[in-house]
């Protein structure tokens, strides 16, 4: 994690959710592709953590990234509706109207418990699988690998500890 990201602590309570909160960091409002990116942030209106944390992600994503994600009109993130016997109803399609695979990043509501540096790898992560398009990185194969490696060269490393909290 970077120096100008910020930890949020408080006044949020252990389900990551809070009254009125400003959404603005150091590094989103440095950045004019923020404001594009609030069209993304509706699914977590009661998740202003999360939201927050998008914030500080999206808009440190190199700009060809950032570009390629607000001009696709299949590009969303959503909100997973998980809840506990019941499922989920997160729909999405397998394939757009021009025959490309559905570009979608779920985020689960746990985002917003967990620690920071967790929080923003797990984000960026899920953008690097959107960026490739669940495909390799180079000479990296593995999507997994692949997404771990990409994170990591915008500056989001994979924790070496995979704590929820």
């Amino acid at each position: 994690m970077r120096d100008s990201d910020t930890s949020i602590d408080a006044p949020y309570g252990s389900d990551g959710r809070a009254g009125d909160q400003s959404l603005a960091s150091d590094s989103a409002s440095n950045n004019p592709a923020s404001e594009s990116f609030e069209r993304f942030m509706a699914p977590f209106a009661e998740l202003p953590r999360l939201q927050q944390r998008l914030m500080n992600v999206l808009p440190v994503l190199p700009l060809e990234v950032q570009q390629d994600f607000l001009s696709d009109p299949y590009f969303k993130i959503s909100l997973d509706d998980c809840e506990p016997g019941k499922g989920r109803t997160v729909l999405m399609p397998s394939l757009n109207p021009n025959g490309s695979e559905s570009r979608c990043v779920v985020l689960k509501p746990r985002l917003a418990t967990c620690s920071d540096d967790f929080a923003h790898y797990i984000i960026a992560h899920e953008f690097a699988h959107a960026f490739l398009r669940n495909g390799g990185w180079g000479e990296i194969a593995d999507r997994e690998e692949a997404a771990d490696a990409l994170a990591a060269s915008w500056g989001f490393d994979k924790p070496k500890t995979m704590f929820w909290f």
